[in-house]
């Protein structure tokens, strides 16, 4: 048995994983937390988001963030291809930065503006 708090909204459900019976899950408050209790013992996989260097004189940074789970063994690696990126401005809020990361199929996008 596992005890997990479920992250998938604020309220934070304290979960019961059984592992030796198919990972029930108990203490969920709705069919998500259900689903993240399996996952995360399964295959445990997490949005990053961080910031990218922007070439523009309103800024210095542009805030990113994968447009999907990525799996959580591979955090530091794409982390690693962030510092090798610098975005160049104008930055429209979804313009992809880094297209399909790792061959993972998951895309960095940016999620501000930044002008030139």
């Amino acid at each position: 048995m596992t005890d997990l708090i479920c992250i998938v909204c604020p309220k934070g459900c304290h979960l019961k994983v059984d592992e030796e019976n198919g990972y029930k899950v108990t203490g969920n408050g709705c069919p998500r937390g259900a689903v993240y209790g399996e996952k995360e013992l399964v295959n445990p996989t997490r949005v990053i988001t961080s910031t990218v260097r922007v070439d523009a004189e309103t800024a210095r940074r542009v805030p990113v963030k994968t447009n999907g789970d990525i799996p959580k063994g591979k955090i530091y690696d794409i982390m690693d291809e962030l510092t090798k990126v610098t975005a160049k401005a104008p930055v429209n809020v979804g313009d992809v930065i880094i297209k399909d990361v790792l061959g993972l199929g998951v895309d960095i996008v940016a999620t501000k503006k930044v002008t030139a």
